[in-house]
C-alpha cells in the first residue's frame, strides 16, 4: 500500500508532481488540452494593474478564473467590456464555451446580463451565500 501524508505546507515541486501526472493522464484519456493563459488587464494612468480578467482556455472552454473590477470602475459597463474581449479571444483559439463561477450576487447578475446561465450550484460556499457555476456558448 503507499504511503499517505497530510501536509498544509507541500513545496512547489510536490504540487508539480501531482500536477504533471495528472496532465499526462489526461493528455492519454482526452488528449492534449491546448492550455493558454489568457488576461485581460485594467490600468489606472500610471500603468499599474488595478484590477482585470485571468484565466485560460483549454479543450475548447475558456474559463474565468478572476475577474476583479476596481470600486471605482464599477457600474461602468466595465465587466462586460472585459468578458468581451476574453470571449472574442477564446473564439479565435477555437473555443465553443465559457465557464465562471461567483458567490457574489452582484456578479452573478453581471455574468446573467452577459448571456451566462446558471448550470450548477453550491449552497452555503461560503457560509450563507452560494457559489454559481455558469457556462456561455460561444459564436464561432
Amino acid at each position: 500500500m503507499a504511503g499517505l501524508e497530510l501536509t498544509a505546507s507541500p513545496s512547489p515541486e510536490d504540487l508539480a508532481a501531482i500536477g504533471d501526472a495528472l496532465a499526462a493522464f489526461n493528455i492519454s484519456d482526452v488528449g492534449p488540452a491546448e492550455r493558454q493563459v489568457l488576461a485581460v488587464l485594467i490600468r489606472d494612468t500610471d500603468g499599474k494593474i488595478t484590477g482585470g480578467l485571468s484565466g485560460y482556455t483549454a479543450w475548447g472552454w475558456l474559463f474565468t478564473q478572476w475577474l476583479y473590477i476596481p470600486d471605482s470602475e464599477r457600474g461602468k459597463g466595465l465587466a462586460a467590456k472585459i468578458l468581451s474581449m476574453a470571449e472574442q479571444e477564446a473564439a479565435a483559439r477555437g473555443c465553443h464555451g465559457a465557464w465562471i463561477d461567483t458567490f457574489n450576487p452582484r456578479a452573478l447578475r453581471v455574468y446573467q446580463r452577459h448571456g451566462y446561465e446558471v448550470f450548477g450550484e453550491l449552497p452555503d460556499f461560503p457560509r450563507g451565500r452560494t457559489r454559481s457555476f455558469l457556462r456561455k456558448l460561444l459564436d464561432q
